[in-house]
């Protein structure tokens, strides 16, 4: 299962710090700077436990889809006991821990960017069955433009964008920013 864990986190065939598969742990150790000049973020938060059954398949997903890597960050504990309107950070309580999905490439181009960027919509897709729902969460700082982009929004507009960001903290949010 070690294994299995550790590929979780080094991705498909190449991951989150492009290591191919079979890569020895210990090159998790070189801090050295690759460059990579394109990359795609997308994010994700876990409520409930994936089942064995999941995990196995997510495997499965990222061997499929070549560069995405995942990486997990652990919630609970503590943040259990923040309830979401409490800060301006609405995913302490409730969430097991919070996904990343990436890929990074060098290589320029449409093409290159049109295939690395569904690799890794593909998976998040696939995802849906073991994340948060109604509304889907997201991590603000893995901005995701698949969501939208910065624009001038109308309340609608940005109502789904921002409860996948924000939750329950949303209407507190447009409060504020629209205070004379």
């Amino acid at each position: 299962m070690q294994a299995s864990i550790l590929g979780l986190f080094l991705g498909g065939a190449n991951g989150l710090a492009d290591f191919d598969l079979g890569t020895p742990p210990s090159a998790l150790q070189d801090r050295s700077n690759k460059d990579t000049k394109f990359a795609k973020r997308k994010s994700d938060y876990v409520q409930t436990p994936i089942p064995r059954e999941g995990l196995e398949s997510l495997w499965k997903k990222l061997s499929e889809n070549g560069k995405v890597g995942l990486a997990c960050n652990s919630y609970g504990g503590k943040m259990n006991e923040i309830k979401e309107t409490e800060t301006a950070f609405p995913h302490c309580a409730g969430n097991l821990y919070k996904i990343q999905y990436s890929v990074n490439w060098d290589e320029p181009g449409m093409e290159a960017d049109t295939n690395y960027t569904n690799q890794v919509r593909v998976v998040h897709e696939f995802m849906n069955q073991f994340v948060s729902k109604n509304p889907r969460r997201a991590y603000l700082n893995y901005r995701d433009i698949d969501m939208g982009t910065a624009k001038t929004w109308s309340y609608e507009e940005g109502k789904a964008y921002g409860l996948s960001y924000f939750h329950a903290n949303y209407e507190r949010l447009v409060d504020v920013k629209t205070k004379s």
